[in-house]
């Protein structure tokens, strides 16, 4: 291709909601969470010569500017980005800037935008076809005979081990509280309502060791250092690898770089069965896992196929996890056809019990193409698309259950586990754990200090729940001292939750 094409990736922004942890973000003065690690990986696999920019809406303004210097805009989302996609697609379309698509949002339902193209599932397959097509295009003079085709989809799941390294040079660093790094995609089960498997595949494909070893040197050169999320939908998808290969790798690499990383990712709870996973990963410098709970609730279990769950004692399981020093995340779901008016205290009691400090309680959502959407669609009860939000009082079916009575009963919960008192002994009692202090590095720079004095300020004196705060600074400073970092992180994040859910 002779043209050097400006080519501006865009990543829309985000609503607020429990994942965007906007409120908790202004203590350290950040903008986004993480960047869009999508469109960094996309970046490399688009010709060399091409100009290339990236403006993460969450970060930065789109301007007029940005539009008026593309020749294309490329867009990745997700379905929590709907909004915020239909007003750039706008913009695009009163611009005159050709658009593409792709990302989770638009391989789903791509029908419902209007785009010029779309480049549906994979990248590493579908875009070099589109590529080809459109240097065809080019070479034309862009002659109507040779316009690329609208949309570029494939069955295919590409060997991940051939994805290239993530263009961290678009982004600038200070402005996310985190950075991101993908070892594997695909996940073992195949949950009903969940629709991993359709974007990737029940066959875990993951990256080599020499590959993850690149991407964190990568970060590292680029003067990170901090929290490292991996995005991966089902971490321990392959232990045997993870095992002999990964982590130790990780752990070398951690050692000889004097640890510049904590690394927090998502895994199924059978994590909980395999100890020697569970000391590696903290070995390696893991402190956080989320872990899709679900509900208590085993017939609702055995409904939604979440059989990793089943006919197990899943406090014990938590509990083990956490004893090792890794923080669990919960993810909670209320809302099966299974749950009676009992479920939300089972949900609220369960939290309570296992100390989960961040549990993520939302509403049955069926996302389109998964086996629970497939059921629903026969039955009639889909009644339109979901959010993506978790958090937004809404669903894309007709429930069981009355409606009226499941979110009354939804409400409750929220205001039972983020309520100050509930939250905060949740608090406590994780961090009264010493090998869970022991595996959480303690970091103090500016934006740590930063964070302690503004957390004085809201949530010390503005904050309605202050008495608890100064409680909890009084039982770190003189019961559990190293906890202090800690605990003034998780009641910032208990603020967030309670602007969210008004509580």
């Amino acid at each position: 291709m002779n043209r050097s094409l400006n080519v501006l990736l865009i990543y829309p922004k985000y609503p607020n909601t429990f994942w965007s942890f906007k409120h908790a973000l202004k203590f350290i003065s950040k903008r986004a969470l993480y960047p869009p690690l999508g469109l960094l990986t996309v970046a490399p696999l688009l010709p060399e010569r091409w100009n290339k920019k990236l403006v993460d809406m969450n970060v930065n303004e789109l301007t007029d500017k940005h539009l008026r210097w593309a020749d294309y805009v490329f867009i990745s989302a997700m379905t929590v980005q709907k909004n915020s996609v239909e007003q750039i697609l706008l913009r695009c379309k009163q611009a005159g800037v050709k658009t593409i698509c792709g990302g989770p949002l638009f391989t789903a339902s791509h029908e419902d935008f209007e785009a010029d193209h779309f480049i549906l599932n994979e990248a590493e397959v579908t875009l070099p076809v589109f590529l080809k097509d459109l240097t065809n295009h080019i070479r034309q003079d862009c002659s109507q005979d040779t316009v690329p085709g609208k949309v570029y989809r494939s069955n295919e799941f590409p060997d991940i081990e051939k994805s290239p390294l993530p263009m961290w040079d678009l982004v600038d660093m200070k402005k996310y509280a985190s950075m991101n790094i993908q070892y594997s995609r695909g996940c073992p089960f195949n949950c009903d309502f969940c629709d991993i498997t359709t974007l990737f595949g029940k066959r875990v494909r993951t990256k080599s060791k020499h590959q993850i070893i690149a991407e964190l040197d990568q970060l590292y050169l680029s003067k990170w250092q901090g929290d490292v999320f991996f995005v991966d939908d089902n971490f321990i998808g392959n232990t045997t690898k993870l095992k002999e290969e990964i982590l130790p790798a990780i752990i070398r690499w951690n050692i000889k770089r004097k640890r510049p990383f904590t690394f927090s990712t998502e895994a199924s709870i059978n994590l909980a069965d395999d100890k020697d996973l569970m000391r590696l990963m903290v070995k390696a410098g893991f402190d956080g896992v989320f872990v899709g709970i679900e509900t208590p609730n085993e017939e609702s279990l055995a409904e939604c196929n979440k059989i990793q769950n089943k006919n197990r004692d899943m406090i014990k399981s938590i509990n083990t996890i956490q004893s090792y020093g890794l923080e669990v995340t919960g993810g909670f779901i209320v809302g099966f056809d299974s749950d009676n008016q009992n479920v939300f205290q089972m949900v609220s009691d369960f939290i309570q019990k296992t100390g989960i400090v961040t549990a993520m309680v939302g509403l049955l959502n069926a996302p389109k193409n998964t086996p629970l959407f497939k059921k629903l669609q026969k039955q009639n009860r889909i009644i339109g698309n979901p959010t993506g939000s978790n958090t937004d009082m809404s669903m894309n079916f007709i429930p069981k259950m009355n409606m009226d009575d499941l979110m009354k009963g939804y409400k409750n919960i929220l205001a039972s586990i983020y309520s100050a008192k509930p939250y905060y002994d949740r608090v406590r009692y994780i961090l009264s754990s010493k090998k869970f202090i022991k595996s959480h590095k303690l970091r103090f720079n500016f934006s740590s200090i930063k964070a302690l004095v503004k957390s004085v300020y809201w949530l010390g004196i503005v904050d309605k729940a202050r008495k608890y705060y100064w409680k909890m600074v009084a039982w770190a400073i003189f019961v559990k001292p190293r906890a202090l970092p800690l605990a003034i992180t998780y009641m910032i994040y208990g603020f967030h939750f309670r602007k969210i859910f008004g509580v």
